[in-house]
């Protein structure tokens, strides 16, 4: 059996799709499965075993250059690799106009949520099967249930995401804090993340502060120097980022996908919301996991270090 998954960013949602493999493995332990996914997240379905061949795409990149033929020769090798490739059947769990488009490449069985469901209900029109799937379920939830049954099965128990990553070597135990997102209101304040940082210091904890572009470099750095012996890591791709992830003792982020990764791998997990449902994408899995405050309720650094104090 061949089966093609199709859930291409953001990083979180990639991450949040990883138990899908998980489950379709233990349901049909001799499938091939292949996923096709953004270039730039191409790194984590590759951390999973049960993952055949990773399709990069470049969805992000083609719509800044629709006109460049290159963005076309893209596009056609997609569709003649997707077209030759001979699938038993192809899940979308993303439920967007453009994961549905690319679905629709595939010569096979194509499912995909209901225009209830569907986080784009546009995109329903283009699959062969369409399932109800409540959108009041956490994320992953929503995925292995899609899964499930567009194959034919039933999902329970808690996610299991299946990877494991080499450790990073570190100078002793690591905190790694997770200071930067992708919009402004999802940002903790610095003064918290720095009394976070001592209070974890004085517990003989280094802490680690990755950080992407340069508006997230500087906030970071800005942190890193109010707390002693902290360290600003250079920049790297995900799969370095994973191996830090992977040694810390704790990990603690914003609502970000590196924090959705570190509670796959297995870390002691905070995350902190302050503008987004935890409910509905918060960390979930089988490690301590913990989402703290809500949508206009940020958690204060009490707050955090009590959840922190029995994982430590």
């Amino acid at each position: 059996m061949r089966i093609l998954l199709i859930k291409t960013s953001s990083l979180g949602d990639v991450v949040h799709n990883l138990p899908v493999v998980t489950d379709l493995r233990t349901r049909f332990p001799a499938a091939d499965i292949d996923w096709v996914v953004e270039e730039a997240f191409a790194d984590i379905p590759r951390l999973h075993p049960g993952v055949g061949q990773v399709i990069p795409v470049a969805v992000r990149r083609w719509r800044r250059s629709l006109l460049s033929p290159q963005t076309w020769r893209e596009i056609g090798s997609l569709r003649k690799r997707l077209g030759a490739a001979r699938y038993d059947i192809a899940i979308d769990t993303q439920g967007l106009l453009k994961s549905a488009l690319i679905t629709r490449m595939a010569p096979t069985r194509r499912c995909g949520y209901a225009a209830d469901s569907a986080r784009e209900p546009l995109a329903s029109r283009f699959y062969d099967a369409r399932f109800e799937v409540a959108k009041t379920l956490h994320a992953v939830e929503r995925n292995r249930r899609l899964a499930a049954f567009a194959g034919g099965y039933v999902s329970n128990g808690a996610p299991d995401y299946g990877i494991t990553v080499p450790s990073a070597p570190t100078p002793g135990p690591t905190a790694v804090l997770l200071t930067a997102t992708s919009r402004d209101d999802k940002l903790w304040p610095e003064d918290r993340w720095i009394a976070l940082g001592c209070e974890f210091q004085a517990r003989g904890l280094y802490c680690l502060l990755p950080a992407g572009n340069s508006l997230e470099r500087e906030r970071a750095e800005r942190i890193a120097s109010r707390i002693p012996q902290a360290n600003l890591l250079p920049p790297s791709g995900l799969g370095e980022l994973a191996g830090h992830l992977s040694a810390a003792r704790i990990v603690v982020g914003v609502d970000t996908g590196l924090v959705h990764l570190a509670a796959a791998l297995g870390r002691p997990t905070l995350a902190l919301f302050a503008a987004s449902d935890p409910a509905l994408t918060g960390v979930l899995a089988r490690t301590p996991a913990f989402n703290l405050g809500s949508r206009g309720q940020p958690p204060s650094v009490a707050e955090v270090l009590a959840a922190a104090a029995p994982l430590l």
